[in-house]
């Protein structure tokens, strides 16, 4: 492992140097190279924590790296504006979920996150652009987090594709009133949504009829 750490590590640093090199030689009003060194970067530092098996302090280390780039890209460059608090929230998630392993994957886990999840992006939302109910879009994504979970320790697979296409269902007429209610177009989604229960069902009927 340590020749692959060797080996990462003297390739960032070349690559780094390159970009530094095209970035003053091509465009140096901008400076636009720190962004692929910044991830570039991750390589061999990821190699030395898979090098001692430890992903969690792996996701600690890079969490809070990530934060601090982000909170400084924020502050230079649009500090009227605070976009960091939407992308803080899934980073700080990272670390969370990794320590706590697979009762990651329990309903009550996911129920929880859930929960939390919408009630920090309804804050946001509130905050920031309360003309505009945005917060249905994260909801309507981490929703499927603990349906998901209910339904495959239940193996309820038709249930769930029936409790799926509501869902959707419901997301997309919510989407038509909010965004454009003078035009109903929510109708040729869930249309094609539709499909997905009844062949579900039709299929899970017929296969105990053989």
């Amino acid at each position: 492992m340590k020749n692959y750490i060797g080996f990462a590590t003297a390739g960032c640093i070349m690559t780094m140097v390159f970009f530094m090199l095209v970035n003053f030689i091509t465009s140096p009003s901008t400076i636009w190279f720190i962004y692929p060194c910044f991830f570039i970067l991750f390589w061999p530092i990821s190699l030395y924590f898979i090098g001692k098996r430890s992903t969690k302090q792996f996701s600690i280390f890079s969490s809070i790296v990530l934060l601090a780039f982000l909170l400084t890209e924020n502050l230079i460059h649009s500090p009227d504006y605070l976009w960091f608090f939407y992308a803080a929230f899934p980073i700080i998630s990272w670390p969370i979920l990794m320590h706590l392993g697979k009762n990651a994957r329990t309903l009550p886990i996911a129920l929880l996150g859930s929960i939390i999840t919408i009630a920090y992006y309804g804050l946001l939302n509130f905050i920031s652009s309360p003309d505009y109910l945005w917060v249905i879009y994260p909801a309507f994504a981490i929703i499927w987090w603990p349906l998901s979970i209910y339904h495959a320790n239940r193996k309820s697979f038709v249930a769930f594709s029936f409790t799926a296409s509501i869902l959707i269902s419901l997301f997309f007429i919510i989407v038509n009133i909010i965004s454009s209610p003078d035009t109903i177009w929510a109708v040729y989604p869930i249309f094609a949504v539709i499909w997905w229960p009844l062949s579900m069902y039709f299929y899970s009927y017929k296969k105990k009829q053989i």
